[in-house]
């Protein structure tokens, strides 16, 4: 599970930027949040963070650091040529400078206790310029590797990790964890295993397709878990869809003049003893979204993991955001903590979460900047977010500088 994300010279934000879901003693508990003990030390951290701010304004970049250190971690060996750019945007004013990220989370060992690491990549477009992981064994940290590229000299000294040899076979363009990984190494494997459990509608280049386009994938996978299925005809249900039950069929379709089968739902309408079908493409666009967004997040609920979100109130009743919000905060929907990260639009989430749980984010001067609610001067615990309109729409800089009221942004 992920504790904290630093980055900077990404997309949209050039300085250094932090994503945090540790929390201190100071917030008011909730059924929201929740401890996990390390060796060292006891973590207090978010079930549920959502991400605000104006369009355009770089919410949907700062999901994209969490997808593409993900990505490169997991995947960058197997997916990319030796001689590809690496796929991500330094800020635009800054493409020359390198840009830099760090990833702190949590990982069960073999005994199933907590242990903590900290990843740093420093990297330009073509090239990693350096690669690190370090474990928490005392109150410090130690490397588990450090990689070095310099003047296309490579070092490189690591504590029982792939040995020398072999990581000088490691691309430039790649992270040595995800060749490690090839190699069947363990560590890599846990963390690797770690990453497969999140579920994302964010790539490199924004946010994954259409809904439609989403469908058949979901259903491909309630098909193959009948729990899964039977807990999302359940959840429709109460979501108040119309839906009774759901029937997965085959279906032939034509795609650029060839014919394939795939898998998609059909919707069981019953009115008094009659009933009736509708394929999912038939059911409202706010059906289409549930189902759609059911498929990322119950996998995850099940499984443990983070799922990764852009815009989870797209097409949804609003009405619907408490009832996902509570899959989160239920030990029978989310045994393992599960968490959940999004950005979305929607304002009543002022008064369904705590301040320690929103992040708002401003562009200034072209540049994102992300802060935590309960960073910002002014809130106090118990203010009514939503109720008082002012604290949801004023910018960091219209409260730290005193600006007029009147040329607030709204979320």
């Amino acid at each position: 599970m992920i504790t904290y994300i630093r980055f900077e010279n990404f997309h949209s934000y050039r300085e250094s930027t932090e994503l945090s879901f540790t929390l201190g003693k100071q917030p008011t508990k909730t059924d929201y949040d929740f401890y996990v003990d390390t060796k060292q030390d006891q973590y207090r951290l978010n079930k549920v963070t959502a991400i605000l701010g104006a369009n355009g304004s770089g919410k949907t970049q700062l999901l994209k650091a969490i997808a593409f250190l993900r990505w490169f971690m997991c995947s960058s060996t197997s997916s990319t040529d030796s001689e590809e750019a690496i796929p991500f945007s330094p800020f635009a004013l800054s493409k020359d400078k390198q840009s830099y990220f760090e990833l702190g989370f949590l990982l069960k060992n073999a005994d199933d206790v907590y242990e903590e690491y900290r990843y740093e990549l420093t990297v330009t477009q073509n090239s990693v310029i350096k690669e690190a992981l370090y474990k928490k064994t005392s109150s410090q940290f130690s490397y588990i590797f450090i990689r070095q590229h310099d003047d296309d000299k490579l070092s490189y000294k690591h504590r029982n990790f792939v040995i020398p040899s072999l990581a000088d076979d490691v691309k430039k363009n790649a992270s040595l964890i995800s060749y490690a990984n090839l190699l069947d190494e363990p560590l890599a494997e846990a963390i690797t295993e770690m990453f497969n459990n999140y579920k994302t509608n964010v790539v490199a280049m924004g946010r994954i397709g259409s809904i439609s386009q989403s469908i058949p994938e979901m259903t491909e996978l309630f098909a193959k878990d009948e729990g899964l299925k039977q807990t999302a005809e359940k959840l429709l249900c109460q979501f108040d869809t119309g839906i009774d039950e759901i029937n997965i069929k085959s279906v032939i379709t034509v795609n650029e003049g060839k014919q394939q089968e795939i898998l998609l739902p059909f919707g069981v309408h019953k009115v008094g003893d009659d009933s009736f079908e509708l394929m999912i493409y038939e059911e409202s666009n706010g059906t289409q979204s549930a189902y759609s967004l059911l498929g990322l997040i119950l996998p995850v609920l099940k499984n443990g993991g983070v799922a990764i979100i852009d815009e989870l109130d797209n097409d949804l009743h609003p009405l619907l955001l408490p009832a996902i919000f509570d899959l989160f905060r239920s030990s029978h929907y989310n045994p393992h903590n599960a968490q959940l990260i999004f950005s979305c639009h929607t304002p009543e989430v002022f008064n369904l979460l705590n301040k320690h749980q929103i992040y708002l984010v401003e562009k200034y001067e072209q540049a994102s900047e992300a802060w935590r609610l309960d960073e910002m001067e002014g809130i106090r615990n118990d203010d009514n977010l939503y109720a008082n309109t002012w604290l949801a729409r004023l910018t960091r800089y219209q409260i730290c500088k005193g600006l007029d009221y009147g040329k607030a942004q709204t979320y």
